[in-house]
């Protein structure tokens, strides 16, 4: 029972427990009951916390001894096993204003109809707040890209897990399951500093902080609230995730981090190269273009000088000829230039 077993630091918000705790009292404090439904409420020890915050917290857990602690802090404490008995069988329909599944579903056969069932228990304004394991964490990422799927006692890779989620497929069993989600956090943590073993030696350079990069990467858990849907409603677009901590906060800086971001600059000054080099090859290209045009229109300049020195030629081998008969008949040339003038006279 006690590798379960924990203590909440509510100093430290990047923690599921925190973050539950936050959004389930925020969905108690908006109605006058402020009835809450622990499940899988281990030793109570969320319970005990919103029981000193003004709540009434009832809790379901499978295990014996853990449940005999959480009924010294709880107002009622069921023993069951949701894979074998309904939650309305369990407890009244209707009559909470939470249900609590902290890190719950991802052990159980059928998180969906655990999450239909817990609809069914909510009073009007009801919300059910969950925390869950982000499978896509990049610590698993990288373990898979390693061939690793080594199972723990405790974390992500929990060896009693038998469901796995990313945030995909957690906003589709919700939207699946009849609810709609108002609120989406998640707790963040770098993939080298988690339990997940991983040997980045065996990664190529800069793999490790590629993935550290990735969407999702440093969410650890995913922590959300959701409401019912109303009969006919389509479930709307989730909406952002906020992370308990931000990223600069969690990510270890490292010679992951110097080997990715030193092929970065080479990557984008090889590039930068390659465009200048396009820009060059373009520049040519359109000097080639220029010159080509020039040399049309140069090509075009000197048929037309051709043609009009072909005319010439022609000319001057008539002048040439003329020439040549004037000087070998002039009396017959004087007189005919005699008639033309006598002609134009009289003609004026």
């Amino acid at each position: 029972m006690s590798h379960y077993a924990v203590e909440i630091d509510l100093d430290h918000r990047n923690t599921s427990h925190v973050q539950v705790l936050d959004m389930a009292e925020s969905a108690a404090s908006a109605s006058s009951g402020k009835q809450v439904l622990d499940v899988g409420c281990w030793t109570g020890e969320v319970g005990r916390i919103l029981t000193e915050r003004g709540c009434t917290v009832t809790g379901i857990e499978l295990d014996r001894e853990a449940a005999s602690l959480a009924e010294k802090v709880l107002e009622k404490v069921y023993v069951a096993d949701l894979d074998a008995t309904p939650l309305t069988e369990i407890v009244e329909p209707g009559s909470f204003d939470v249900v609590i599944f902290a890190d719950v579903l991802e052990h159980l056969s059928d998180p969906r109809a655990a999450l239909e069932q817990a609809r069914d228990l909510l009073a009007p304004g009801g919300r059910v707040v969950i925390s869950i394991p982000n499978v896509a964490h990049g610590s698993v990422r990288l373990a898979l890209l390693q061939g690793r799927w080594q199972t723990t006692d405790t974390g992500l890779l929990d060896r009693t897990h038998i469901k796995f989620y990313s945030r995909e497929g957690l906003l589709s069993l919700f939207a699946e399951a009849g609810y709609a989600i108002e609120d989406l956090r998640g707790t963040t943590a770098d993939p080298l500093n988690v339990e997940v073993a991983v040997d980045p030696a065996l990664l190529p350079d800069v793999t490790v902080e590629w993935v550290r990069q990735q969407p999702d990467a440093l969410v650890y858990q995913f922590q959300l609230s959701a409401r019912p849907l109303a009969d006919g409603e389509l479930p709307p677009a989730p909406p952002e995730l906020v992370q308990a901590a931000p990223a600069d906060e969690v990510r270890i800086r490292d010679v992951h981090t110097t080997r990715f971001e030193e092929a970065t600059r080479s990557r984008l000054a090889t590039r930068d190269h390659i465009l200048g080099i396009q820009a060059s090859a373009n520049s040519a290209q359109a000097r080639v273009g220029t010159l080509s045009k020039q040399l049309r229109e140069a090509r075009e300049v000197n048929r037309r000088r051709r043609e009009r020195i072909e005319r010439l030629r022609g000319k001057v081998a008539g002048l040439e000829a003329d020439l040549t008969y004037a000087t070998r008949h002039p009396v017959r040339n004087f007189f005919r230039r005699v008639v033309r003038r006598l002609r134009r006279a009289a003609q004026g």
